[in-house]
């Protein structure tokens, strides 16, 4: 059933259209064109979020803090082996999934660090990523408190995903 959910999705969207009078293939491309210029000005803010990852992370600074932090992780119920995991996964969701993996490879999918590290992916974003785009393709000026806030959600999240995983 999974497999025909983009089909059927398509179809609906086609058949919506036509009922309304719409002509799809003249929305879809209007769309389409609109999108250009948009991916044009994210891009800057894209390349810079990906430079920043990776300049983060080879630098060995990432280690370095996660070493620092490991025993206040410990403190709130964090495995300091899921702890770089937590570090990264604002940034960016490709590194964080590369650390996942490497996560299972070393402690298994089923062990508490396992699904602690599942669970942490599954409840969290790219919140830098993902405000970036936000910001540069909105108006919104005031975005003083919205990085840390949603910070301390994302650990909040990481310390409630870590505290649930003890009973699975």
């Amino acid at each position: 059933m999974a497999d025909l959910f983009i089909p059927i999705l398509i179809a609906f969207i086609m058949i919506f259209a036509l009922i309304k009078g719409v002509d799809a293939y003249s929305a879809f491309v209007n769309g389409a064109k609109g999108a250009l210029p948009l991916m044009a000005s994210l891009m800057p803010f894209i390349i810079a979020m990906f430079v920043a990852v990776e300049l983060f992370r080879c630098s060995g600074l990432s280690s370095h803090l996660c070493n620092l932090l490991a025993p206040l992780f410990k403190t709130i119920g964090i495995p300091p082996e899921v702890c770089e995991l937590t570090l990264i996964r604002p940034f960016s969701s490709n590194a964080a999934y590369v650390l996942l993996r490497d996560i299972f490879s070393n402690y298994g999918v089923d062990s508490y660090i396992g699904k602690c590290a599942s669970v942490i992916m599954g409840s969290s974003d790219t919140i830098f990523y993902v405000s970036s785009i936000y910001f540069a393709s909105t108006s919104v000026k005031k975005t003083l408190l919205t990085i840390p806030i949603a910070l301390v959600c994302n650990v909040a999240c990481a310390i409630i995903a870590c505290f649930c995983c003890r009973f699975i």
